[in-house]
């Protein structure tokens, strides 16, 4: 799960006892029917209401001038910019508002959002919680004691040509220029980490050793746990990737074990882009100043999780998903941990050698 039980319980419960004022007050999103709501925030009714309610909560202490905005329509503007990347011409309409004049409502909005992450986005720390994660992907791919798939997620932004140095570091793997973040799922699509905005050429291997959640695991603090890694990592006492050139039949299971759980986080991001599509192209970005790209990305996998809650579908599929991207590697030779490839070796041993074997 992307937030515990008891912690989604008590968020409901201090919405549903913030004054019933508020509740009776008309809603911006009430001029609108269930099909219409949907189509402009790819978003259900309760959700929407949800949402607007943890955001009212967070509001109480953002410091706002007058806005010239009630609270609901500022919410309604970022939902739409998320859901379609730029406002539509309905919503702009209706709240009297030009696209010149929304982007600091995005912008204030999306830091809230954000700022919702320590109560939706959550990665399992007590024992039960990680014995449950780790179950539900074990009866996935067959591999034990995983407690994520980890991956870099690409989002294209637009950077200037003309400063070539700058228009460099933001250029991927894929060719196109982008930022990255750090993302870890469980089995069931469900953000369980998102960490750093950086440019497209950073190496993934890089922003795990720097990350938060990195530290943790190398450092032993969630125990003798795994997290699924793609190529683009080194395999560690922590990151399982898969083996580059399998010897044998037992190796050609796992890397066939290891693909079908590390493709849950392309099912994942496909999913989250076709919802908010604002993901799709983030604008132009300077290396200097992520800020507000990492708020935007960090307040749609707050989103994700809550929409995932009410069990909101998302758009359907217009073309292929975008395929995860295959990892920036270093040139140089990788030392392996040879504990890594021996603790590698002894799980390939006992769960994936043929039972003809």
């Amino acid at each position: 799960m992307a937030f515990a039980l008891p912690l989604w319980l008590a968020v409901q419960e201090e919405l549903l006892g913030h004054g019933e004022a508020d509740s009776e007050a008309q809603s911006s999103f009430d001029d609108f029917d269930d099909g219409a709501l949907f189509q402009l925030f790819h978003l259900t009714r309760p959700c929407i209401a949800f949402i607007t309610d943890a955001v009212r909560i967070r509001m109480k202490s953002v410091a706002l001038n007058k806005p010239a905005l009630s609270l609901d329509a500022a919410v309604m503007v970022a939902l739409n910019f998320y859901a379609h990347g730029v406002s539509s011409a309905d919503v702009l309409q209706r709240l009297g508002l030009s696209q010149a004049n929304c982007s600091e409502v995005i912008c204030t909005v999306s830091a809230v959002i954000a700022g919702m992450a320590d109560q939706f986005i959550s990665f399992p720390l007590l024992r039960d919680a990680k014995t449950n994660v780790a179950a539900s992907i074990q009866r996935v791919c067959g591999i034990p004691d995983v407690l994520g798939v980890l991956a870099p997620a690409h989002f294209k932004i637009r950077a200037s040509p003309y400063e070539k140095e700058a228009f460099r570091s933001f250029v991927n793997t894929l060719g196109y220029t982008s930022v990255v973040s750090q993302i870890i799922c469980d089995s069931d699509g469900n953000i369980l980490s998102v960490e750093k905005c950086c440019v497209g050429s950073t190496f993934e291997q890089e922003i795990w050793d720097s990350s938060f959640k990195g530290r943790e695991m190398e450092e032993e603090l969630h125990g003798s746990y795994w997290v699924i890694g793609g190529k683009g990592y080194q395999l560690s006492k922590h990151v399982l990737t898969p083996v580059s050139v399998p010897a044998n039949d037992s190796e050609t299971r796992f890397n066939e074990a290891h693909a079908k759980i590390h493709n849950v986080m392309r099912i994942t991001l496909g999913s989250m882009k076709r919802r908010f599509r604002c993901l799709m192209q983030l604008g132009f970005a300077q290396e200097c100043s992520l800020d507000k790209k990492a708020n935007i990305i960090k307040a749609c996998c707050v989103l994700h999780n809550i929409a995932k809650k009410f069990s909101v579908p998302p758009p359907p599929v217009a073309g292929k998903i975008e395929p995860l991207h295959p990892g920036k590697q270093h040139s140089r030779p990788v030392t392996v941990n040879p504990e890594a490839l021996q603790a590698r070796k002894e799980l390939i041993l006992c769960y994936f050698v043929p039972e003809d074997a």
